[in-house]
């Protein structure tokens, strides 16, 4: 049977089992859109480019499932970069469809041309960096071709956006539809760990340690190990560190849990570790600046590292480890908890490691994240979330820093951060991808000057009416900027403060609910009174532009 290119492009989107596709439609890209109107897949239109790659991320983030994002050629594919390039970095399954000028006119000056061809944007250079995979698919007879390098990076176990760009032209072709059984669309699952040896080795490390602590990355939660991990910081006594994308790993109301490491945190973990451990087992964390304390010698000084991650070139990529070992995170500690088998916990170990991370917090020796006494209302904000939500909520954080410090994660709520590349912009959007993959209370959480980058997106929560609560911390400033314009520039402050919308008035425009945060009476109702649940809330609390959390990056 033959078929439209834009029609076979629908059934492999099917087959890879894409759920939504965010984005907006334009002249180039209407086959695929026409094709998409017969389609179980849902288009959702958003209100700017970007916003689709922040959805398509928030929503392969919060699943595991392949995101999605269409536009058309020109500035619609060059609005998705910063999008893509945060997807990029977070190693997100992302496909990326746009459309084309017609492959006869290439060269000619066409409208919205990106071929890179008579001087027209070369949209493959432009992606080549923050893609694994770009194409622009001028031909059919390679179709089968195209579109399995693209399951084979979609599908993997390190994969990452990839985007298949189509000429108007090209996309209304007939093909065969058996072209699609030349396609895979299925994960492979198979098991990476065939070195015994390196499992019974490692296990034996783990035992012989006095002080093991576990630094646990996102690595370890794609690969679904959060209940190994737990078991084995259990079982052998070992406190957990996590970066920042992997609060949660275990529960951190857990007495062996240390919180997140970074230069942005209190430094308790970073303390303990220094101090008191004499192995590290590092399993999925990339060892970035904020997680390595700016790549602090101390933190891995005198230790045995034992690293453990799939993707073979972040071994050892920024230390020599003592063991590093290639392997998926959860099939790996599955290996190793079978080698030790019964092991009874030592009851006097666990209690000297629960009291001594519990004596941290009295220390002053860390000179990381100290806030001021000004930050209680937002300390009492992350508390009645923790006890509101105590299970089952989502939370895309562009702020970072008060959650890495006041929020602790439960192992069954999702904690999104904006690590990616660390872009403004990204919560709402990214919350509302979520939203489209999982069912469950959500927060994006962002400062105002955020805010005014991504909130025409909320118009796309109520046009579908996904719950969101969107809290916006309002401190009429770009904070960090000003917080180093104080610390570094002797307070010569330059494009750091701005005047902002009436933010009730945005809410009732938008047709949502509206609370705005200045005591802990105003929290003590948003949490009683509110519909957070399936509601979209504006949450406004309002903070002192010249209150900033006194860390320093160490530079």
């Amino acid at each position: 049977m033959s078929v439209k290119v834009s029609e076979l492009l629908v059934s492999y989107l099917e087959r890879l089992g894409i759920e939504s596709i965010f984005g907006m439609p334009g002249a180039h890209i209407l086959p695929v859109y026409d094709a998409l109107y017969d389609s179980e897949i849902q288009s959702v239109l958003v209100k700017h480019e970007q916003g689709a790659a922040f959805m398509a991320g928030g929503f392969a983030r919060s699943s595991g499932k392949i995101g999605a994002c269409i536009t058309t050629a020109g500035p619609g594919a060059t609005n998705l970069v910063t999008g893509i390039a945060n997807a990029y970095a977070d190693k997100l399954p992302v496909l990326i469809i746009t459309g084309e000028t017609s492959t006869h006119i290439f060269g000619r000056g066409g409208l919205q041309e990106s071929s890179g061809e008579g001087g027209a944007i070369d949209q493959n250079e432009l992606f080549k960096s923050i893609t694994r995979y770009n194409k622009i698919v001028e031909r059919t007879d390679y179709l089968p071709q195209v579109l399995n390098q693209a399951s084979r990076i979609l599908l993997s176990d390190n994969p990452g956006p990839v985007l298949l760009s189509f000429p108007f032209n090209v996309q209304k072709e007939m093909v065969d539809a058996s072209i699609l059984d030349k396609v895979v669309t299925q994960r492979h699952t198979r098991s990476i760990v065939d070195d015994c040896a390196s499992v019974a080795a490692l296990a034996d490390k783990l035992l012989s340690a006095d002080h093991p602590v576990i630094i646990a990355g996102h690595g370890a939660i794609r690969s679904g190990a959060k209940k190994l991990v737990s078991r084995l910081s259990s079982m052998l006594s070992a406190p957990v560190a996590t970066s920042l994308k992997a609060k949660g790993v275990i529960d951190e109301k857990s007495e062996l849990s240390l919180g997140s490491l970074g230069v942005s945190s209190s430094g308790h973990a970073f303390q303990y570790i220094v101090d008191r451990s004499d192995l590290l087992l590092i399993l999925g964390a990339g060892f970035n600046e904020r997680t390595s304390y700016v790549w602090d010698n101390e933190l891995l000084k005198n230790k045995t590292i034992i690293q453990v991650d799939n993707d073979p070139g972040q071994l050892e990529k920024v230390y020599r480890a003592d063991m590093a070992i290639q392997g998926n995170i959860a099939q790996v500690l599955g290996a190793v908890l079978e080698h030790i088998g019964e092991y009874s916990a030592d009851t006097e170990r666990y209690r000297d490691t629960r009291d001594y991370i519990a004596s941290l917090k009295y220390s002053s020796k860390n000179d990381y994240a100290v806030f001021q006494s000004g930050f209680s209302l937002v300390e009492r904000f992350y508390e009645k979330l923790e006890e509101h939500f105590p299970a089952g909520v989502a939370v895309y954080d562009d702020n970072i820093i008060f959650a890495q410090n006041f929020y602790r994660v439960s192992d069954s709520n999702g904690y999104y951060p904006n690590s990616g590349i660390s872009s403004l912009g990204h919560a709402i959007p990214a919350a509302i991808g979520g939203r489209f993959a999982i069912d469950m209370p959500t927060f994006a959480i962002l400062g105002d000057g955020g805010f005014q980058m991504c909130c025409m997106e909320i118009m796309t929560a109520v046009n579908y009416q996904k719950p969101l609560n969107v809290v916006v911390f309002n401190n009429a400033t770009m904070g960090l900027i000003r917080k180093n314009q104080y610390q570094q520039y002797e307070k010569r402050f330059i494009d750091c403060d701005f005047i902002n919308p009436g933010f009730q008035d945005l809410a009732s425009s938008f047709g949502i609910q509206y609370k705005k945060v200045e005591a802990e009476t105003d929290l003590d109702e948003l949490f009683s009174h509110y519909d957070l649940n399936q509601g979209i809330n504006l949450i406004e609390l309002v903070l002192d532009r010249d209150l900033f959390p006194n860390y320093s990056s160490r530079r």
